[in-house]
């Protein structure tokens, strides 16, 4: 501590002291006990068993939310149906596009297959131009 603050303390209690003289005793008993009470609960608050009592609900709550949480299954998502709806739908539009089966392809077809690749080359670079 500096001198300053010595200085303040002294003049703090000099005024302390001199403000507890024009006390009456009345209100001096009800400022003791007062302040009695307020030291008792502050020393009961931050026991060891104050502690324990409030910790152990906590700790409780948060084991039986963790075990919930480990338990739980959610059930599936809208969204992963949409995504499978959009998965069928664009096989669907691929196959349309793909020729059909040997099976129920046009013979013709398949004996100028030079031709169609040919045809496929030229319209990509037709594209580009």
């Amino acid at each position: 501590m500096n001198s300053s603050d010595k200085q303040f303390e002294q003049r703090a209690r000099a005024r302390y002291q001199e403000a507890t003289l024009g006390i009456d005793a009345v209100t001096a008993g009800r400022l003791r006990a007062a302040r009695r009470t307020a030291l008792q609960a502050a020393t009961a608050d931050t026991s060891p068993s104050h502690r324990v009592r409030v910790l152990l609900p906590v700790g409780a709550l948060a084991a039986m939310a963790l075990a919930a949480l480990m338990t739980w299954q959610p059930a599936p998502q809208p969204a992963q149906t949409d995504n499978n709806a959009q998965v069928t739908a664009t096989e669907q539009q691929d196959n349309e596009y793909l020729p059909p089966g040997a099976e129920k392809a046009d013979p013709g077809l398949y004996q100028n297959l030079d031709f169609y690749s040919w045809l496929a080359a030229n319209q990509g670079d037709q594209a580009k131009h």
